[in-house]
């Protein structure tokens, strides 16, 4: 499975990003995604996850309730519409592919990666 990830930019506070993760391979749409996150000088953080069947989501306290994680089977594609941008959200966005249908929290239960996004937020 590859990864690409998408629609990263410059956004004023309070603005809207839709970030899209491309995959390659007919078992992505089985597999768990998540997206994580990385600031400048930070360790990479839990954003928001999707099960393989679609059903299931959550998402770190920090975004709740301003970010959606869905996925497009047709098109293979997982996004997360980020609403309410705040500049601590800026940071390198990625993507990651969990072969295990439940997906996790933790980076290191994810097998494959994209190569990131950036999403710079101004204030």
């Amino acid at each position: 499975v590859q990864l690409q990830a998408s629609g990263g930019g410059l956004v004023p506070a309070g603005g809207s990003l839709r970030l899209s993760c491309a995959a390659s391979g007919r078992a992505f749409g089985s597999y768990a995604v998540g997206w994580f996150r990385q600031a400048p000088g930070k360790e990479r953080e839990f954003v928001a996850a999707i099960r393989g069947s679609g059903f299931i989501t959550w998402y770190a306290d920090s975004v709740k309730g301003r970010f959606t994680i869905s996925r497009d089977y047709t098109k293979n594609t997982v996004s997360l519409q980020m609403n309410s941008l705040k500049p601590e959200d800026t940071a390198v966005y990625y993507c990651a592919a969990d072969s295990d249908y439940s997906g996790s929290d933790y980076s290191h239960d994810y097998d494959y990666w994209g190569q990131g996004t950036l999403v710079t937020v101004s204030s």
